[in-house]
């Protein structure tokens, strides 16, 4: 006899939504795994027109550009999947606070612990610049999608109404 007592209990059903709540975790674990892990002891401090200066004399070296892209691309990702998983979190304003927070908060514990980082206020701002573009882009893409989506759902107007609309003309029914 088999007792529904003594079965083990089903698995809960993978869905979308939670892979993508599992990729997010993932890459906000690389995110911290980039920019929490130690290289020295203590913390420099970056100043911001130095290092606007040393971007933009530097842009002809890879260095410089694999910086500024890192710094830019770093939450991407994150961005990304949260503005997919939770659509209202692309707006302006939640995007760029949340956007803001993290790479304030990536900042902030750099100073806080001695990773031996340099804390730069110029870095944050691109990290949240990056992200802010990724999730309006985001945004901007499911906006399109929907916008198609109800375009292909809405049937065709009739011959009659569609030509009656390219004359100018109006239908009169007559009964």
């Amino acid at each position: 006899m088999d007792d529904p007592r003594n079965r083990l209990p089903a698995r809960a059903p993978t869905t979308p939504r939670a892979v993508g709540q599992l990729v997010l975790g993932v890459a906000l674990l690389a995110v911290a795994a980039l920019t929490l892990t130690p290289e020295g002891t203590g913390w420099a401090w970056g100043s911001p027109l130095a290092e606007l200066r040393w971007y933009a004399a530097g842009l002809d070296s890879p260095a410089t550009v694999r910086q500024l892209v890192g710094n830019l691309g770093l939450l991407v990702v994150p961005a990304v999947l949260v503005v997919a998983l939770w659509p209202a979190a692309g707006r302006i304003g939640c995007l760029t606070g949340l956007a803001v927070g993290a790479a304030t908060g990536i900042e902030v514990l750099q100073w806080l612990l001695p990773l031996g980082r340099v804390v730069s206020p110029l870095d944050a701002a691109l990290n949240a610049l990056g992200a802010v573009a990724a999730g309006l882009l985001v945004r901007h893409l499911q906006s399109a999608h929907v916008h198609r989506g109800l375009r292909e759902a809405t049937p065709p107007l009739p011959r009659a109404l569609t030509a009656a609309a390219q004359s100018g003309s109006t239908l009169v029914r007559h009964n």
